[in-house]
């Protein structure tokens, strides 16, 4: 729906080609642009106004990420959200500098109030009210008339294309609309959830509405890759629908894409010692061996180990068999065959990735362990490039 000016508060994201002017002020250095002498006047007073909580900037061509800045000024007004000032380079660039940036956001009107005002530690004060020179912006921009009625903003959480209710007009929308839910959120630091910090995003390969795929760190082979939910959830069971769907989507454009280069692939999950699903997915040669080789060298590991790992019906639901909380691990082959185990007391951390590499599958067994297969980041950046220009073909996200 529309809000009138009076209850604005900011915008989630504001997109602008042209830097703000005096953005590198007060903060961490922009570096190789001086924004005092370069970046636009009105783009700073619009983000002034707008209050983002993320601005994108790209038109100078290079990666810089501002320390966040207050929107409010301490003591003397109410407390504000702050704003993350990113400008990303072109893509493709020769120097590879960063032209992707890979985050989720919960929408401001569906954060808790005391959340969305909290202030990060290197919180700095605002470039353009605080600069002597930065003062002057709003001067050399005439204001506008307010006109709460004529002015529009966009609900991104709402389909696409739809505006909200404009503030004096009759609407037949409900008083209380279905609020969508919430992802989890993590109990502290989360390695995978794609707005953490802590995520390596230079393996980030693909993005979509609700999961994300990137190589797996340690990986068996240079296209060993993650599924993974761009919220926090812990494993497949606790996956709402929407984000269950999106999973099959790319399971199945996987094995497409891995068919297309003469591999089979095969995905476990272990939801054991563990705070965020991940979904391995392993190419395997056509070469090296046929489905049922693999399905019994998972059975017969498992015996050896005095594991029960059980085989549960082609079309089943997980869901169907492990509750909420428990602990499980299973596979899923390419023909759609399932093992799955219900994990009671101690389970060894690495036993997906011994099974695939023993040699009967892979023959890599000293890859079993994946702090033993770490490469550098510039070797992980190339593998990255690698594949999304070779999973491009395949991408559903391009189509939506």
């Amino acid at each position: 729906m529309l809000c009138s000016t009076s209850q604005f508060k900011g915008v989630d994201i504001l997109l602008t080609s042209p830097w703000p002017k005096y953005v590198g002020s007060f903060g961490n250095s922009s570096g190789e642009v001086d924004t005092k002498n370069h970046g636009s006047a009105l783009i700073s007073s619009l983000a002034t106004g707008l209050k983002p909580r993320y601005h994108f900037s790209a038109l100078e061509k290079t990666y810089y990420e501002r320390l966040p800045y207050r929107n409010h000024v301490v003591l003397q007004e109410n407390a504000q959200h702050v704003t993350r000032f990113i400008a990303l380079a072109n893509v493709g660039n020769p120097e590879k500098k960063k032209y992707l940036y890979a985050f989720s956001i919960v929408p401001m009107k569906l954060m808790d109030a005391a959340e969305l005002i909290k202030q990060p530690p290197d919180v700095t004060e605002n470039p353009y009210r605080k600069s002597g020179e930065g003062a002057s912006i709003r001067k050399q921009i005439p204001a506008p008339e307010e006109q709460p009625a004529c002015q529009f903003f966009f609900d991104l959480s709402e389909k696409e294309g739809r505006k909200r209710s404009s503030v004096g007009r009759d609407s037949k929308a409900s008083p209380h609309p279905k609020q969508p839910r919430k992802p989890p959120q993590p109990p502290g630091p989360c390695w995978f959830c794609l707005a953490s910090p802590e995520v390596e995003k230079h393996l980030v390969v693909n993005i979509g509405t609700h999961c994300y795929l990137a190589l797996a760190k340690g990986g068996l082979s240079d296209d060993h890759v993650l599924i993974l939910p761009i919220g926090h959830y812990q494993s497949v069971v606790e996956l709402s629908a929407e984000v269950v769907e999106e999973v099959e989507k790319y399971k199945a454009t996987l094995r497409c894409f891995f068919k297309s280069r003469g591999k089979r692939c095969v995905l476990f999950e272990r939801n054991y010692k563990s705070h965020h699903l991940q979904l391995q997915v392993i190419p395997v040669p056509l070469s090296c061996c046929a489905t049922d080789d693999i399905k019994d060298a998972f059975i017969t590991q498992a015996q050896e180990q005095q594991i029960e790992l059980l085989e549960i019906p082609e079309h089943s639901d997980i869901k169907q068999i492990a509750q909420p909380g428990a602990a499980y691990f299973y596979v899923e082959l390419d023909t759609g065959e399932k093992l799955f185990h219900r994990i009671k007391r101690n389970f060894p951390l690495q036993f997906g990735r011994e099974v695939l590499a023993s040699e009967a599958i892979l023959n890599i067994p000293e890859k079993s362990d994946w702090r033993q297969c770490r490469i550098s980041k510039e070797e992980e950046e190339t593998l990255a490039h690698r594949f999304r220009k070779d999973f491009e073909p395949f991408d559903f996200t391009l189509d939506d």
